[in-house]
């Protein structure tokens, strides 16, 4: 066993047996000490990069909310292992993004919270959630005019 193997979850070893065409997760990842770091354009910007490249890969990033505080978002993976490796890039190429605006770190609270989705109620459920957020949290009064939110590609 390799120290890679090591540090998987063992629920996510059992996944790729599970779902061999890969799985559907919704992730939310928060800032270190819940800093607003996020809801700005260049930081978008550099998230919808990020994502659309990840499309080379068959990594299909779909709906997101950018808060100032933490990210929702919805992701394939051909590879359920591979995600803590996926958000683990993500992280560190959205700091570099957050360096160049002279943002100190640590940029980060360490792991993520995954939800694997195993059904349409379960998705439509998580991105009304996820959707809301804004709103919520009282930084518009419709969600739909929360400037840090979209979606990268379409997921079935």
């Amino acid at each position: 066993m390799t120290v890679a193997d090591k540090r998987k979850k063992p629920r996510l070893s059992r996944l790729f047996s599970v779902y061999p065409e890969g799985a559907v997760f919704f992730i939310t990842f928060c800032t270190h000490e819940r800093r607003s770091l996020l809801a700005n354009d260049a930081i978008h910007r550099a998230f919808q990069g990020f994502c659309s490249q990840a499309l080379k890969r068959n990594i299909i990033v779909g709906r997101y909310v950018l808060m100032p505080n933490h990210l929702h978002l919805f992701v394939h993976l051909p590879n359920p292992n591979d995600l803590p490796f996926w958000i683990k890039s993500l992280k560190n190429f959205l700091s570099k993004a957050l360096r160049e605006q002279s943002t100190e770190p640590p940029h980060w609270q360490k792991g993520f919270f995954d939800h694997l989705l195993r059904s349409e109620e379960s998705s439509v459920e998580k991105w009304e959630y996820a959707r809301l957020n804004p709103v919520r949290a009282g930084l518009v009064g419709d969600a739909c005019d929360w400037p840090y939110q979209g979606e990268i590609a379409m997921l079935d």
